[in-house]
């Protein structure tokens, strides 16, 4: 028996918890998953402490960069990334790092494809960010990150106009605005300027149709919530975990 688990802050959503407990249970794995709900990092260190038997952790917001420090080794796609979302613990307590979010993102984008245009606005800066900014780079794609400050590389969200919108026509919520509970939220984009040509990607699954997703619908926009990534890479990080 093994045990298994997320790391992150307000998680009684999870669907890492519910992945992994029916896939457990439909194995017949006495194998468990569970939930690490903590308010800063340094709390991590005593997750590690008080569970000996664990195998192998998901990390999810705001922890994916700040875990770095905490660990042994980081694979090297995590390190050029610059966040981790998995993390391995061997047998003699070694904790690896690893990034799965990028792959689930690259598996979940190729039921996207081809758009207009390989031209890509993200929306947040996070550690989230990281990942799908590798993707759309290796896939050679025009990319422009949106953040609430201004900073090197970045454009803010005052500064999106007309033009921005109308030459960008993939956009990713890689923020947390619009998850459950406080599902009313939503990047402050000009949704009016979206076309039937644009596509609109939100990282967030819970709830299922957010309301960036439904302010893209409404203009024509296509849309699409971050719940097949999750399933690609919490199916990745299972492979990690049992390498």
């Amino acid at each position: 028996m093994a045990k298994y688990g997320l790391v992150g802050k307000n998680i009684g959503y999870s669907f890492s918890k519910d992945f992994f407990t029916v896939k457990f249970e439909r194995e017949k794995r006495a194998d468990s998953y569970h939930n690490f709900d903590i308010e800063s990092i340094e709390s991590f260190e005593e997750i590690i402490q008080k569970h000996s038997d664990l195998k192998g952790l998901n990390i999810t917001i705001p922890f994916k960069e700040s875990i770095l420090p905490f660990l042994d080794k980081i694979d090297k796609e995590a390190k050029a990334i610059g966040a981790v979302n998995t993390v391995k613990i061997n047998s003699s307590g070694k904790l690896n790092g690893y990034n799965t979010d990028h792959y689930g993102f690259a598996r979940a984008l190729t039921d996207v494809l081809p758009l207009k245009e390989k031209t890509a606005l993200i929306l947040g800066t996070g550690g989230a960010s990281k990942a799908i900014r590798y993707v759309l780079q290796t896939m050679k794609f025009d990319i422009k990150m949106v953040s609430r400050t201004k900073a090197d590389n970045t454009v803010t969200y005052d500064e999106l106009n007309q033009e921005m919108i109308a030459n960008h026509f993939l956009i990713v919520n890689t923020t947390p605005l619009g998850t459950f509970p406080n599902v009313e939220n939503f990047p402050n984009i000009p949704y009016h300027y979206l076309t039937s040509d644009h596509f609109l990607f939100d990282l967030t699954y819970n709830p299922r149709t957010t309301t960036f997703m439904k302010l893209g619908a409404a203009t024509g926009a296509s849309v699409c919530n971050g719940l097949k990534m999750l399933e690609h890479q919490a199916k990745k990080s299972w492979k990690i975990w049992r390498k």
